[in-house]
């Protein structure tokens, strides 16, 4: 595993990789189930707590980070951002990638990827603080996650505080009047290509899971397990995406070789039902989001699925097509033709007509 081994000297706990979140975020369930299925050794630690404060701080105020070990004496870093991560891990261990080795086929799992991040989390946060008894459950538990030892009564306290935060934070995500009937039709279309999808196939592309995979699970594991309302629309449309939920959170036993990959030259067609689910909802977007970022305009307003769509510009949103498209910019003629060939009518096609 190249930096990830003990130094001379040092102890497994010295080098073991430190991964600090809470186990009610979506990102570190992600990253945590990605660690497990890479077999890659590392220490859980949650956020706020003692073990973490001693830690090197991150680079970013999120969770989960990721603290590496520093190489020949050097004092450990901190890591934020869950896709940055999982490249540094492409990068650093070889056994078990998540990314296909088929570059075009790499660009389709980062879209799928970004897609559970930045779409699906729409979804999470929307049904989670739009529905009273989603918000009810979630702001009872949350505060918890990093303050077990509060009294019930700091805990109701923390609770109304946590809610009335989170709620605040609805216009950024882009949860409102408005856009509600495109996020909760986009939850349902999605439950039912998954549905399909997944019984062709145990995982997004093929026999072993990706980033996408990962990134879908993480969200997945508050929308169909966790939060009452859009896990209500999961069992009536998908139970299969509960039990999928389940599973992947811990996928190491699972052996995998690179032809578990599909192939791009013959993907199944509800593949192609995905895609074109990322380019109806999703795509749109993230190009109006980029546009009004660029312009420093001080809203989002665009058509998505033929219905209207206001919200608060994103920058992070806009760095994220700027990774996607520079990594469909660095693709070879070749591969940039076959992932063309692949999208094209999906929808997707103006996520890189500036690439």
């Amino acid at each position: 595993m190249g930096m990830l081994r003990p130094d001379e000297g040092a102890t497994e706990d010295d080098a073991a990789l430190k991964l600090v979140g809470v186990g009610a975020s979506p990102y570190t369930r992600k990253l945590r189930a990605a660690l497990r299925y890479r077999r890659v050794p590392y220490h859980f630690v949650v956020a706020g707590s003692v073990e973490a404060n001693a830690l090197p701080d991150r680079p970013l105020p999120l969770v989960p980070y990721l603290v590496l070990p520093g190489a020949d004496g050097a004092p450990a870093t901190a890591m934020s951002d869950t896709t940055p991560i999982l490249d540094h891990l492409e990068r650093t261990v070889p056994e078990r990638r998540l990314r296909p080795s088929d570059p075009a086929l790499r660009l389709i799992d980062l879209l799928l990827e970004d897609y559970g991040d930045e779409w699906l989390s729409k979804c999470m946060f929307h049904y989670r603080w739009s529905y009273a008894p989603d918000t009810r459950k979630a702001s009872a538990y949350l505060p918890y996650a990093r303050a077990m030892q509060m009294t019930r009564e700091e805990g109701r306290d923390a609770e109304n505080a946590f809610a009335r935060r989170q709620i605040s934070r609805i216009g950024v995500v882009g949860s409102n009047p408005i856009t509600a009937p495109v996020i909760e039709e986009s939850w349902r279309r999605y439950l039912e290509i998954f549905e399909a999808h997944i019984q062709n196939q145990p995982y997004l592309l093929g026999h072993r899971p990706g980033a996408g995979d990962f990134a879908c699970y993480g969200q997945m594991t508050m929308l169909v397990i966790t939060d009452p309302t859009p896990a209500q629309i999961a069992l009536e449309v998908s139970p299969r995406a509960y039990a999928w939920t389940e599973r992947l959170e811990d996928v190491s036993g699972l052996e995998v070789s690179e032809g578990d990959w599909i192939d791009l030259a013959s993907p199944p067609s509800t593949l192609r039902d995905l895609l074109c689910e990322v380019g109806r909802v999703y795509a749109p977007f993230m190009v109006g989001n980029a546009v009004a970022v660029a312009r420093g305009a001080d809203q989002v307003a665009c058509e998505i699925d033929g219905k209207p769509w206001v919200q608060e510009p994103f920058v992070y949103q806009a760095k994220c097509l700027r990774w996607l498209r520079a990594a469909y910019s660095a693709l070879e003629p070749s591969d940039r033709r076959r992932v063309d060939q692949l999208l094209e009518g999906t929808g997707c096609e103006p996520l890189f007509a500036q690439a």
